[in-house]
């Protein structure tokens, strides 16, 4: 009889502060008998991610966060076409061969998780998208919405090529892009009080304004969206989904 050795999963990153997914998959192995084990990995350098391998041969799979989405990537022996496209990787995948050979596959489970929760939340005049931010986060929505047939246009505090400014935003602006996402850190606990510099009062019942956010549940910007009588959406069931396709990504 074949024993059943026991997985292990992690996560790397610096620093590690509060991880969901430790939590989250841990709960999971537990709950459904499971025979694994998820690790946070704290790494101050990118450098030492083939330490972690090395020391853990039983290691299956690993989430990334910041700021290793895209230091990641040299590592990578093959990447999915979505990660490719965003240059960010925040999933990969232990693929072994005979001989022990390992490769890494990189993916990036944003993609799928937020795709999969603003998906139901869609209608014909949703079909432009402000993307409030530039980062990593930002990649990911872009190619998740583009992915649904959703035309996305990025707003940042500084001037940049093919990104537009937050006081260039005007009513028609407004009016002709149905669909506000927030990627920045703006008004996550404890900056409650902190939102994106967007002119709410141009938001109308027709217009969803979702936070990739959790914490608070309502933040300031979903509070002055609502207020307006816009649809919001905080980013818990994207977590949620993201990590239901990092376990997909693995045992695939």
């Amino acid at each position: 009889m074949a024993l059943d050795i026991r997985k292990i999963y992690g996560l790397i990153g610096f620093p590690l502060t509060h991880s969901f997914s430790k939590t989250y998959f841990n709960n999971k192995f537990e709950s459904e008998n499971i025979n694994a084990e998820y690790i946070n990995f704290e790494i101050p350098d990118i450098g030492d991610l083939m330490e972690v391998v090395a020391e853990y041969p039983d290691l299956c799979g690993l989430n990334v966060t910041i700021p290793y989405k895209e230091q990641v990537i040299p590592y990578m022996d093959e990447m999915d076409a979505d990660a490719a496209a965003i240059g960010a990787v925040n999933v990969i995948k232990f693929i072994r061969s005979k001989g022990d050979n390992l490769r890494f596959k990189g993916y990036n489970s944003d993609i799928v998780g937020f795709s999969d929760s603003i998906r139901p939340l869609l209608t014909p005049q949703r079909d432009k998208a402000l993307v409030l931010g530039t980062g990593g986060a930002s990649k990911a929505v872009v190619r998740g919405l583009h992915n649904l047939g959703v035309e996305s246009r990025l707003v940042s505090r500084n001037k940049k090529e093919g990104v537009i400014t937050y006081g260039e935003i005007d009513a028609e602006i407004m009016a002709t892009h149905k669909i506000i996402v927030n990627t920045t850190p703006l008004g996550m606990y404890p900056h409650v009080d902190e939102c994106p510099d967007i002119p709410y009062e141009f938001l109308t019942p027709q217009h969803l304004c979702y936070d990739l956010l959790y914490n608070p549940d309502v933040t300031l910007f979903m509070k002055r969206a609502r207020e307006m009588g816009a649809e919001v959406k905080n980013g818990l069931e994207m977590l949620l989904l993201q990590a239901f396709e990092s376990w997909r990504i693995w045992n695939e």
